[in-house]
C-alpha cells in the first residue's frame, strides 16, 4: 500500500507541475497549482521515509504499480485548465478514498503518515473555487466538465482492479476478507463488504462533484 501511494504522490507532483507550466491561465494560478504539486513532493518524501524505516527499498515498493498509474495519468490527461483542476480534485480525490479504506487495518504510525498525506483542504478549496467560478461565467461548462469527471473516475476504477488483480494482498486490505489467524471471511461476507465500501466511494465521489457544482451522474 505505502509503494503504490508513494508512486501516485510522486506522479502527481510531477502532473501537476507540468499542468501548471502548459495550462494555468495567470501566473496566480500557475503559482496555485505549483504549490499543490510541491505538496505532493512533500507527501512523496513522507511515504518513502516511511518506507525506509520500514527496511522497504522505496524503488522496489513502487516498481509494481509504475504501469498502472503511468497508464491512468497518459489516459486522462487534460485538455484544458478546467479539467486540470477537476483531474487534481475528482481524480485524485476517488483514489486517495480507496486509500483511505485500506489504511484502516495498518499500524498506527503508518495510518498517521497517510492520512496526513491524504489531507486535501488545501486542494479543495482551490479547485472548488476556481471551477464554481467558471461554472457561473458559463454554465454550459457543467456538462462537459461532469462527463470528464466521469471519464477519471471510471479509468481510476479500470486501473484500480488492474492493481488489485497483480496485487492481492492490498485487494485483501479494501474488503477485509483475512479474518484471526489468517482464516478466510465467507464469500457473502466479502460481497457485503465490497458493497459497503463502494457506497462509501460512491458518496465521497457525489459530495465532491457537488462541491464543484457539479451532477454526479450514474
Amino acid at each position: 500500500m505505502l509503494g503504490v501511494l508513494a508512486y501516485a504522490e510522486l506522479t502527481a507532483f510531477l502532473r501537476l507541475a507540468e499542468d501548471a507550466a502548459t495550462l494555468a491561465p495567470t501566473l496566480t494560478d500557475r503559482a496555485e497549482l505549483s504549490d499543490l504539486a510541491a505538496a505532493e513532493y512533500g507527501n512523496f518524501r513522507l511515504l518513502r521515509d516511511r518506507l525506509a524505516a520500514l527496511g522497504v527499498d522505496p524503488e522496489e515498493a513502487m516498481a509494481p504499480f509504475v504501469a498502472a498509474l503511468d497508464d491512468w495519468h497518459a489516459q486522462t490527461r487534460p485538455g484544458d485548465w478546467l479539467e486540470a483542476l477537476v483531474k487534481a480534485y475528482v481524480g485524485t480525490g476517488i483514489a486517495a478514498d480507496f486509500y483511505r479504506e485500506a489504511v484502516r487495518r495498518v499500524d498506527e504510525e503508518t495510518r498517521a503518515i497517510v492520512n496526513e498525506a491524504l489531507a486535501e483542504e488545501v486542494r479543495s478549496r482551490f479547485v472548488v473555487e476556481r471551477v464554481r467560478a467558471a461554472l457561473a461565467g458559463n454554465p454550459k461548462l457543467s456538462g462537459r466538465l461532469a462527463l470528464w469527471a466521469r471519464r477519471l473516475v471510471g479509468e481510476a476504477l479500470s486501473q484500480g482492479h488492474r492493481v488489485a488483480a497483480a496485487r492481492p494482498a492490498l485487494a485483501l486490505l479494501l474488503v477485509s476478507a483475512a479474518e484471526d489467524a489468517g482464516v478466510l471471511a465467507s464469500a457473502d461476507t466479502d460481497l457485503v463488504e465490497i458493497g459497503r465500501l463502494f457506497a462509501r466511494l460512491t458518496e465521497e465521489h457525489g459530495r465532491r462533484m457537488s462541491a464543484l457544482g457539479l451532477v454526479p451522474g450514474p
